[in-house]
């Protein structure tokens, strides 16, 4: 499996994963100094030898917002529900061959509900066809847990595969128990992928 280079901020905090392409030519230009090279390999060019960057870190300090609105995408949004139904509780793995996971809405968007993080939840197929253009209390369906935008950091790295050494730079930042969330998503995207 290819991994992309983590690119940290001046700081040291993450901000993103960048292709490796993206990440030599950052370093080559001097906006980025390596801190962590993958064992052994290396970029090679008629005039280049570099060790292939795992982790860089910028020279200057780029702001970052804290707080931003996302919109919901159902990569965003199946991670930040565990690729779970909020409904029956089937995993994404657990999905018959015809079934899939798909965006609920509570309030439907036929009587005024809106496409936001609060409206939303994972469905699995059947579950959202049943459901219909009904409320949750008309039809007795109530999701599992209370819809709410997600951390900016889950919404940043729920979708991205890390090494170990670049997991360490997210448990420094956000703390064990992100990095641990974030793992298990990962675990479950991969299942999904092996199932399929």
């Amino acid at each position: 499996m290819t991994h992309g280079c983590l690119a940290l901020n001046a700081s040291f905090e993450p901000i993103t994963m960048v292709p490796m392409r993206r990440a030599v030519r950052l370093l080559i230009d001097g906006k980025a100094e390596l801190v962590e090279a993958a064992d052994g390999r290396a970029v090679r060019s008629a005039s280049l030898h570099l060790p292939r960057p795992l982790v860089i870190r910028l020279t200057r300090f780029i702001h970052v917002p804290r707080r931003f609105r996302r919109q919901v995408t159902n990569t965003f949004l199946f991670a930040r529900d565990r690729y779970r139904c909020q409904y029956c509780g089937r995993f994404q793995h657990e999905l018959k061959v015809r079934e899939a996971l798909t965006r609920d809405h509570l309030i439907p968007i036929s009587r005024g509900g809106l496409n936001t993080w609060d409206n939303v939840v994972t469905a699995c197929s059947p579950c959202n066809t049943r459901k219909a253009n009904r409320l949750p209390e008309e039809i007795g369906m109530h999701p599992m847990t209370v819809p709410a935008e997600p951390h900016f950091v889950h919404l940043s790295w729920a979708v991205r595969r890390l090494t170990p050494q670049q997991a360490k730079y997210i448990r420094v930042f956000y703390g064990a128990e992100t990095l641990r969330h974030l793992q298990d998503l990962e675990q479950r995207a991969r299942r999904h992928e092996v199932a399929e």
